[in-house]
């Protein structure tokens, strides 16, 4: 039996439509308005039919478990780093895989500029784009919820059209990675295969033939940083979806991301965390999709 909500430790605002219709009639939200947002953790039997579509567009961030989803004439399914982008008056079905339901932030859109948003996304992606840097996006979706929480004030729904905007847009610039080279690519491709595994610049480089420097010099350009760096941030984002979804102990985490030293793997989730794996694992359930 498919449920819509109702998942324990959920999160999720509505904005009256009263309000939504002054938003819609106001500068700035006129553009874009966010009309509701929610948090749905391990949401097992979650599914939602509408074969006639809704008013807003929908934005859906996985970030643990997969999903499904039959969206006009796209059936696909939707994996942990991944968006689902449901248009506007579009027929569509979604919900939880029965095997390892979803974890999601979502929102849903309206507005002048949402549309344009939104089909600069499918036109590139289709329904489901891949989240080339989740540490990026998903705070965006998670600053939407916290500022819906604390009121639908004229003034916050300004400040939330600004991380929507963010949101859309930057789910939207995965084409950049593309634009810069298939070498580029196929060693993303590769560092996401063999997280677990301990391998070289260099060998990399010669798996997508190119030399050592030009490798860096892409991925430089691509991503902001190196290729080990970008190895790393991977690594640390699995530990923390292991870390949220799983019983595995410290050492079998590190074990699983390619760290043979638990201590060595602590100090690396620190630095780059703020926070050990234990206090990580143990922080308050309401910020437990903070996965990336």
């Amino acid at each position: 039996m498919f449920i819509p909500e109702g998942f324990a430790n959920q999160r999720m605002v509505v904005i009256p439509p009263p309000l939504v219709a002054l938003a819609l009639g106001a500068p700035i939200t006129r553009r874009l308005v966010v009309t509701a947002a929610g948090y749905f953790p391990q949401a097992r039997d979650h599914a939602r039919i509408r074969d006639e579509g809704i008013e807003e567009h929908i934005v859906i961030l996985c970030v643990a478990g997969a999903g499904w989803a039959s969206i006009g004439p796209h059936s696909v399914r939707v994996v942990p780093g991944s968006a689902l982008i449901v248009p506007a008056r579009t027929p569509h079905r979604y919900g939880a895989a029965a095997d390892a339901p979803w974890t999601i932030w979502w929102c849903h859109v309206r507005g002048s500029d949402a549309a344009e948003l939104v089909a600069n996304i499918v036109s590139q992606h289709g329904v489901v784009a891949s989240l080339r840097d989740p540490d990026r996006v998903v705070p965006l979706a998670q600053n939407i919820v916290a500022e819906l929480e604390r009121d639908a004030s004229p003034q916050r729904l300004v400040s939330i059209a600004g991380a929507a905007w963010n949101l859309l847009t930057q789910i939207g610039t995965d084409r950049i990675l593309r634009d810069r080279g298939e070498p580029v690519e196929r060693a993303i491709a590769y560092l996401n295969e063999t997280l677990g595994e301990s391998i070289k610049v260099s060998e990399i480089a010669a798996l997508v033939g190119v030399s050592t420097s030009h490798l860096s010099a892409l991925f430089k350009r691509a991503t902001g940083g190196g290729v080990l760096a970008y190895q790393t941030g991977l690594r640390m984002r699995r530990a923390k979806q292991l870390l949220d979804t799983t019983s595995l102990t410290v050492r079998e985490v590190a074990l699983e991301v390619g760290y043979h030293d638990p201590l060595y793997f602590s100090r690396h989730f620190r630095r780059h965390q703020g926070q050990s794996p234990r206090q990580y694992r143990e922080r308050p359930s309401g910020t437990r999709a903070e996965v990336g």
